[in-house]
Formats: structure tokens, sequence, C-alpha cells
């Protein structure tokens, strides 16, 4: 939404930027004052009240400090062998400005083409709303200390961007268009650019108290999603949890494929769309992997029956697409799987077209950006929505459906060893029944799978499963007593101590939103709580953010965008 402002007014604003803002600003030179200001934060602020204004040089420097409390919680795979690499390495100084600047191109044109200046009691509100509402107040904590705790620099350069952005979409939502012409002359731009700037200098903020020590995190609760400046309703959509935000790409609405898609904050309770430019053709039932600096997503089905074997790069933190390789890349297709290794992402299976199937995968190199084939010498049979997992040094694939004369409803599989580029078989002995649209985790031992849907003449939604131990090739039963109803298109995360599964249909007619947590350690089930849980649905998305499962998405008839945080206190550390 808001590229489409950026576009129209992008030279008229950013030149009363800078007109206004840098008096003395040389950005080439400028770097023992952005030194400076890092050194202030570890000061006591000065108050607010006695602040006069910021320069860019200013915002650019507390604009570096946000992304740092980003990047310090975001997950760097134990998968990967290199160590995690400073800020300064993903993102420069250039891409720092640009996220200034795109804010302030925001403020200035609420004000000068809606009318709707920025007020400072708007941010103050602002403040208060990510204070009550957030959902990781000690990343909250850390944002607000990294900003000196002072409510000024607080209001504008962490407060100001969600504002703009979420007022802009409001707008738009609401078929709210620019109410006086765009093409006005620079000078203009320059006056009430001083004005978006200083807005905020004669008020006397307050730092919002930040009460709830647990972000409302009481185990076993559910809090919904905010829908503000949420992504369009969809399902067959993709999520990755970054270890600051959940990313959804993608996916199938009311009367379209997707490129569209969102960034969760849970820290300031808040949705960020990602940036269309050069992002990959809009698709649905495609993969997506966190590498620990970028999501990759590959692969899926867009409009006019396409399969597609084209996918992109998207970094979070500069909001950016870069395109994967077509060169070696493996055939077009959807339904099919993807791992990340540490190094590589490993896809496989899934189909070609409406009616055949692939036993082929490619493994891609982002360092590269080059692919190489994975064997097919003793490769496990092709097939669809089967699943698959990394344990640390192989890709199990289990399950999945296939049709030639009869429908195969599959209980074999495979271990890939990259390394050797070698396929070894899953023992079929006590495996579970043969079944496709499944879930599967990894506990950093053994690989649990659950439910699913088996056709033999009548459809059989499963609520049985199983565990397979690679170390020994065994399997053992998952236990059905207290075990959630029988599903498929449902979720399943692993929480450390225990797999939570929730969601799905039953029959492919009735939509679920109950679920259950299981324990690997005693074999048992335990019902999630059904209060304030998200409506019934399937093919949503589920991540786990380390105590919290956020889900989100879906179908239950209609396209859904709304979505909830299950709160469930898992009493082993993670693997």
């Amino acid at each position: 939404m808001t590229s489409r402002i950026r576009s129209v007014a992008a030279a008229l604003v950013f030149l009363g930027c800078l007109v206004t803002l840098t008096s003395a600003f040389n950005l080439p030179n400028r770097s023992p004052h952005v030194s400076s200001r890092l050194a202030f934060l570890s000061m006591a602020p000065k108050p607010a009240q006695h602040r006069t204004m910021l320069t860019l040089a200013d915002r650019v420097a507390y604009q570096r400090v946000i992304e740092e409390v980003y990047w310090r919680h975001r997950i760097w795979p134990k998968e990967r062998p290199d160590p995690k690499p400073s800020l300064d390495a993903v993102m420069t100084r250039a891409q720092l400005e640009r996220k200034v600047a795109d804010y302030l191109r925001d403020s200035q044109a609420l004000e000068d083409y809606w009318q709707r200046p920025i007020t400072a009691e708007q941010l103050q509100a602002e403040m208060e709303r990510m204070a009550q509402q957030t959902k990781q107040p000690e990343v909250l904590r850390q944002l607000f200390a990294a900003l000196g705790n002072d409510p000024f620099i607080i209001a504008e350069c962490l407060a100001r961007p969600v504002l703009a952005e979420r007022v802009i979409a409001e707008l738009y939502a609401h078929g709210r268009r620019f109410h006086s012409d765009p093409k006005r002359g620079t000078e203009s731009g320059a006056e009430t650019q001083a004005t978006v700037t200083m807005a905020a200098v004669s008020a006397s903020y307050a730092l919002p108290l930040i009460l709830n020590s647990s972000g409302g995190c009481i185990d076993d609760t559910w809090t919904p999603t905010t829908l503000t400046n949420a992504p369009a309703g969809r399902y067959d959509h993709t999520a990755v949890w970054t270890g600051s935000e959940m990313i959804i790409w993608g996916g199938l609405g009311s009367s379209s494929f997707f490129n569209t898609g969102g960034r969760y904050n849970p820290s300031t309770d808040s949705w960020t769309t990602t940036s269309t430019t050069n992002a990959p053709v809009a698709r649905e039932r495609h993969t997506a992997v966190w590498t620990g600096t970028e999501m990759i997503v590959w692969g899926g089905f867009s409009s006019g029956a396409t399969f597609l074997n084209t996918g992109g790069r998207y970094s979070p933190t500069t909001d950016s697409w870069t395109a994967t390789t077509i060169t070696n890349a493996p055939t077009a297709r959807r339904t099919h799987t993807a791992v990340w290794t540490g190094t590589e992402m490993i896809v496989w299976g899934g189909s070609p077209t409406i009616s055949t199937y692939l036993n082929t995968g490619g493994r891609y190199n982002p360092s590269t950006d080059s692919w190489i084939a994975t064997s097919t010498t003793n490769v496990p049979t092709a097939r669809r929505y089967h699943t698959a997992v990394w344990t640390g040094n192989q890709m199990i694939v289990w399950g999945g459906y296939s049709q030639d004369a009869i429908n195969h409803y599959w209980n074999t599989g495979g271990r890939y060893d990259p390394v050797s580029d070698n396929w070894t078989p899953t023992s079929t002995t006590n495996a579970p029944d043969g079944r496709a649209i499944h879930t599967a985790i990894w506990t950093g031992s053994q690989m649990v799978v659950w439910g699913g849907t088996f056709f033999d003449g009548i459809i059989e939604d499963l609520n049985t499963g199983g565990i397979y131990t690679p170390g020994t090739d065994s399997w053992t039963a998952t236990s059905t007593t207290n075990v959630p109803g029988g599903r498929y298109r449902h979720t399943a995360v692993w929480i450390g101590s225990e797999m939570i599964v929730w969601g799905g249909t039953l029959d492919d007619a009735t939509f679920l939103n109950t679920g259950g947590r299981y324990s690997l350690s005693t074999n048992t089930w335990t019902a999630t709580s059904s209060n304030n849980a998200p409506s019934a649905r399937e093919d949503h998305r589920a991540v786990w953010t380390g105590s919290q499962m956020i889900v989100w998405g879906g179908y239950d008839g209609g396209y859904v965008n709304t979505g909830g945080r299950y709160c469930a206190q898992s009493q082993a550390p993670m693997a």
C-alpha cells in the first residue's frame, strides 16, 4: 500500500526531508556523530521537553539500535556451521537510511494528501498501546532501553513508523484516496515536512509503564492476534518464525493468488506489509524455510494452472527480495516439502501436474545461488502431501499420496544424507498406517507423525500417529487415550517437551478449532483450551515463538485473516 504513495510523492517529499532535517548533514562523513549517538544511549536520557529536534543522522542512529535489538533475537539456526554475523554484515547504512526515509514519507503523505498529520497525542497513545498490548514485554523493554528510555525518542523512532503505516493502511482499506493534488511544488513540500518532524517537539511525553511481565502468557490460554493492518485472508500460504517476528507470505484468497505477505511483531503487537518489489510471482502450496537471515520461498502453483520452479529470498531486515536462480532448478511443482540444513534448502517430491507425482528434488545453496539435484537411487516412491523433517544430518520424508490405477497412501519413507547424496528407506515394521496431509515434527532425536487422511472407498480421518527413531530405524505408536479427534490439514509444532496439534478438518466438511498437547516422555495427551480459541479452520499455519504458538489464516468456508496466540509453558529446553 505504502509503495503506491511512495512512487507518487517520493521525489517531492524526500527533497523536503533533506532540506529540513540535514542542515549540516553529509552521509559519508557522519560516522563520528552516529557513534556519539550510540554512546548516548547508554547514558541517562535528557528530559523529553529539552529535546529540540532530530536530524536525519539522529534518526538513522536510533533506527540502527532498534534493528540491533531485533537482530539479537533473530534465530540463527543451530544447523548453520558459521557464526551469527553482526548486524553491520547484513544491513548497510544506506538500508537504514531508506527505512527512515520511508516512514518520514508516510508521515508526510498523511499530512499533505490526506490532511491527517500525526499528532503528539496519537504518538503518546501509540506508545501506550504498545506497552499495554505487547506480547513480548521483555523485547519491548529492550527496545525502550536501547532508545534511552526517552519517551520523545521512542515516540518519534519506534511509535511513528508503526503508526504511520497503520493509518495509511486503514485509509486505503476504506477507499480514501488523496484529497489534494500530489504534484505540489518542492517549496510546499519542504514547509510541510518541517511540520511533520517538529510536531511532537513541544509535547511533554510520558514513558508508559510495561506492567505485564509475561506478555499475557498464562498456560493453556488463547489471545487473538491483532486485525489492524493484517494481510488479506488466505490459505495455503507459508509462515516462518525469525525469532523477532512471524512472516507469512503467498497463498490463495477469495479472488486471486497472493505475492503479498506480512510480518507480525509480537513485541509491538503490529503487522508490517512485506515489500512486493522484486517479489516472486503470486502462488500457493509453495514452501518456505528460515535461514537465519532470509526466508526462502520456492515452487507452488499460480494462476493459469501454472506450476512453478521459481522462488525468492526475503530479508526482513531490509524488506527486500532476491530471486532464486532457475539454472539447474528442480522441475516445477507444488505440494512438495522443504527443509533447511544450515547451508542448503532441500526440496523433494510433489506434483508437476494435477495427476502426476515426483520423486526428484534439489539442494539450493543461497550463498552461491545454485542448485544440485538429489539422487534418485533408492529414492522413495513418487508422492505428494508427504512430510519432511531435518535431523541435523539427514532429511526424513514419510507418508504421502499418489495415484495410478488405485489410490496409494504411503507408510513408507526415506532418510536422505546430503553429504553422501544417498537414500536409506525407513522401516515399515510397526509404522503407522499410510496417510497424507498429516503433520511431522522433529524433537531432536525422533520424528513424530500424527493425523492425516486415508481413502479406501470412504474417507478416514486419522487420530493415530507414530514416533520414528532414526538411530534404531524403529517405530512406536502414539497413544490414542484422550487423543484429539481425527483430522487433516491441521498444524503441529514442537515446544521442547510436547507436540501441539491444532485445527484442521474432518471429512473435508467440518472445520475444527480443537487440539491437543502430546507429551513424548509420558505418551499422554491433554486437550488444548477452546476458550477464546480462533475460529475453526483448515490450511492455516502455525509457528512456535519459544513461549507461544501463533496460528494464522486458513479456510473456514471463507478466507481467514484472523489468528491466535496459544500460551504453552514448555517444561524442557527446546530441541
